[in-house]
């Protein structure tokens, strides 16, 4: 039979194990292609698991969304995506997955630029193409950050930290670019392309970009 002593030792040994130590569950995010992908891994950080849609070799403006695309968004807590008809097929897709997921706009609040052609993508003339400016990416970053923090309160402290760190690399980037740009001579300052897309990078820098398929 056991004693008093026994018992109390034996429950005491009990409480010293260690209790099991359980994952943090990561918040589902869907992203509608890769640029986005990025935005939010760099904020969201541990916390967060990201599925892109459009991979980094994807063409987002002709994109057909597959089953298991919908499935995805179906099982997603937040959706991010451009905006400004960029991804014209995207609305649909939201609608018959069924998702209970928040859509979130990362150019909220930005003044979008007039494309003379769009080429047939169904941008209504807007140049969707923000993210090419540092100051429009860091319009990005406090949209990507305040709609995380709205569908994961508990981490808003972590997002907000990651978004300070990531925009203090995006300053330095800006300071980088207008270094660069500062080292070409004025009437040199050109470059060719295939597509029409850098509307908001020649703005913020002074490049003048010539595209085949706008000529």
């Amino acid at each position: 039979m056991l004693n008093r002593r026994s018992v109390f030792l034996g429950l005491a040994a009990g409480v010293a194990l260690p209790l099991p130590v359980f994952a943090q569950e990561k918040l589902p995010v869907v992203a509608s292609f890769s640029i986005l992908g990025d935005f939010v891994r760099e904020i969201g950080g541990d916390r967060v698991a990201v599925t892109q849609l459009v991979g980094p070799d994807g063409d987002a403006h002709v994109y057909s969304p597959t089953p298991a695309d919908a499935k995805t968004v179906a099982g997603a807590k937040l959706v991010v995506v451009n905006g400004l008809k960029f991804e014209g097929w995207l609305t649909r897709l939201v609608k018959s997955s069924g998702t209970r997921a928040t859509v979130a706009t990362a150019t909220a609040g930005i003044i979008p630029l007039k494309m003379a052609d769009d080429h047939g993508h169904g941008h209504g003339g807007e140049d969707p193409h923000a993210w090419q400016s540092v100051a429009n990416a860091k319009l990005y970053v406090g949209n990507v950050r305040d709609a995380l923090i709205a569908a994961d309160p508990a981490g808003k402290v972590s997002y907000e930290a990651n978004a300070t760190a990531y925009l203090a690399k995006l300053d330095a980037l800006e300071s980088e670019i207008k270094a660069a740009v500062a080292r070409i001579p004025a009437d040199r300052r050109k470059a060719i392309t295939s597509h029409d897309a850098f509307g908001y990078f020649a703005k913020a820098y002074g490049i003048a970009f010539i595209a085949p398929q706008g000529v």
